[in-house]
């Protein structure tokens, strides 16, 4: 049986509409994610779909679903008179904004394939992905991005245009045209193609941390099921407002950010970037979240560094909160019982988490983190100060749900149970297995990794060690991969440790070593301005590089690393580091678009030290 043959003949009976808003779209109804889009416009032409930001006058705007529509149209004539066929590949290369929706909506209901492009990513390996995915149109951001891809464009790409989003003097030569002059000046009516649910509707590159990245083959079919199952997990309304500012690129955004949104009716505010998020928030004041562990790590530890300069007595009213928070969650999830302290938490939230929440717009009533494990400090501490967090766990493989807590039912050391529809199960080396209509077609041009990736059975090989717990929750244990292996045969996931050292913001970067050695090491990339306090402090020259080598600095970071992993084994402390002031990033190649650290290759390229640290 074919994979797409297999997703068919999935028993989807469990995927309802029960307890949805009325004004939510079920996928029955959308059909397709471009019939979503229709409905949605007939349902609610004069309700805000977008929120954007101008630069050039300064302010908030909002866009309605029949301005979109509009838009849309325009975006679908243009498209039409390029002589594309049905099949064909467009790529988009653009930050999050309203005309990423433009172009994704009007490419897929003329029945071209969507190949999404991280704004961050190397000109090399956006070539690669241009090429593999045999691209015939390429939507950029700016200029700018075209002529870093100009040298690495050769004769075997079949690029036949390139539209630049924003306009400026700079002539451009063909293929490249700004979309200012290439749209019609009005667009005529949406067009209807027949498009079916199983067709294919993008091509997403898994950033892979070894290796050429894949291109994961998702249908329409993949994502509105999964967005239609996430929907029962959480509860929506047109009311709501989301503050979009992980990469559109990546399907945990695209899904639960874009076209879960969608079918709920809420408004979508785009984020100006990561540096203005703060100020964002208490502009929109957004009611849900979609985010990474990252951004609430480094609230996290801003907290903690602010609550180190207060008194002793606003020290321990921020604590006290935190705790009789917690314990009310617990006994809330019926994990826990009553206390008499709860009695007191109208008064903590007014005096203390009602501060928190305010620096977060102040209308926060659902978080949702995914794309990496959330640490069990960070996420007590939320929800202690009374945020609904819940942790969800997905691959781009699989649209990218697999599982989620839900608010009566949030265990946050876990990543839930599995969403409506979708099955796992415990493979071989306690391997994470899933089934279910969010799992890919396979990948494209490369049917050996996608029979690797799924059994004749339909079952997809997650890459993860997981337990399934009698309340029915997934607790992932460990990537496969990474596991390291001590001398003595104590296995040990990296990432975890990994996660408990950047609770201290003194560091950047960390990644954990050790395999075939009798004890941990790690590698540890400092943040620049603590590395400047810290030198300071110990008489050290921040700018020479041997000052990273000084004995009293390595033990004051051991020491550091103690406190951090006190809850860990004995056999998972670090007993040697190196400390690194050069971040791994996207343009030194150790770095994925997706912020996962190219292991191997920071292995590579720390060889050395590494050897001298066991040596």
């Amino acid at each position: 049986m074919t994979i797409a043959a297999f997703n068919d003949a999935i028993d989807e009976s469990t995927i309802t509409d029960h307890a949805k808003p009325m004004d939510s779209i079920s996928r029955e109804q959308a059909g397709t994610l471009y019939g979503l889009f229709q409905e949605r416009v007939k349902r609610s032409p004069q309700h805000t779909a977008y929120r954007s930001y101008s630069h050039s006058r300064n302010e908030w705007y909002d866009t309605t679903w029949q301005q979109v529509a509009l838009q849309v149209a325009r975006w679908q004539d243009a498209l039409a008179s390029e002589n594309l066929s049905r099949g064909d590949c467009v790529a988009i290369n653009l930050k999050n904004c309203k005309e990423w929706v433009f172009f994704d909506q009007a490419a897929m209901g003329l029945g071209l394939v969507v190949v999404p492009l991280y704004p961050d990513d190397r000109p090399d390996s956006v070539a690669y992905i241009l090429h593999d995915a045999d691209v015939k149109l390429l939507f950029l951001q700016n200029a700018a991005q075209w002529r870093r891809l100009v040298p690495v464009i050769t004769e075997s790409h079949n690029i036949q245009r390139v539209i630049i989003n924003n306009f400026d003097e700079e002539t451009l030569s063909a293929p490249a045209v700004y979309a200012k002059t290439w749209l019609p000046e009005n667009g005529g009516k949406l067009r209807d193609i027949d498009t079916e649910a199983q067709q294919l509707a993008s091509i997403i590159y898994t950033s892979g941390t070894t290796g050429r990245a894949k291109g994961v083959m998702l249908s329409h079919h993949n994502m509105l099921s999964v967005a239609a199952a996430s929907m029962q997990c959480t509860d929506l309304n047109d009311s709501d407002v989301f503050l979009s500012f992980l990469p559109l690129s990546h399907t945990f955004e695209r899904t639960a950010g874009y076209y879960l949104p969608m079918m709920a009716g809420a408004t979508i505010a785009y984020s100006r970037g990561i540096a203005q998020l703060a100020e964002d928030m208490q502009d929109i004041k957004p009611s849900i979240m979609i985010a990474v562990p990252r951004i609430f790590e480094r609230i996290y530890c801003r907290l903690q560094t602010q609550l180190s300069s207060q008194s002793f007595v606003a020290n321990g009213l921020f604590k006290a909160t935190a705790k009789i928070g917690w314990k009310r969650f617990q006994y809330q999830q019926n994990k826990g019982r009553w206390h008499p302290t709860f009695l007191l938490w109208p008064i903590l939230e007014k005096l203390v988490a009602s501060k928190v929440h305010a620096r977060l717009g102040g209308n926060i009533r659902l978080i949702v983190s995914g794309g990496a494990a959330l640490s069990p400090p960070v996420s007590k501490l939320f929800i202690g100060l009374g945020f609904c967090l819940l942790q969800g766990y997905g691959l781009t493989e699989t649209s990218p749900v697999i599982s989620v807590n839900k608010p009566d039912s949030n265990d946050p050391v876990s990543v839930g149970k599995p969403i409506p529809g979708v099955s796992v199960m415990i493979g071989q080396n306690d391997e994470l297995l899933t089934r279910g209509p969010g799992n890919m077609l396979g990948y494209w041009n490369n049917h050996k990794a996608t029979a690797q990736m799924i059994n004749a059975d339909g079952w997809l090989h997650t890459g993860d060690q997981a337990r399934i717990g009698s309340n029915g929750h997934i607790y992932i244990t460990g990537r496969i991969k990474d596991i390291l292996i001590l001398s003595n045969g104590e296995k040990v996931p990296p990432g975890d440790i990994e996660t408990a050292i950047l609770m201290d913001d003194i560091f950047e970067q960390a990644l954990v070593v050790g395999e075939g050695k009798p004890h941990l090491a790690a590698l540890l990339v400092l943040n620049t301005d603590h590395w400047f306090r810290v030198a300071k402090e110990l008489g050290l020259d921040a700018f020479n590089r041997n000052s990273l080598r000084n004995k009293t600095l390595n033990t004051m970071v051991i020491h550091r690393l103690k406190d951090l992993l006190h809850d860990f084994p004995a056999y998972a402390k670090i007993r040697r580091v190196v400390l690194i002031l050069e971040p791994w990033t996207v343009e030194n190649d150790l770095m994925t678009p997706t912020m996962k650290i190219k292991r191997s290759k920071v292995l590579t390229v720390h060889k050395a030290e590494i050897e001298n640290m066991y040596g």
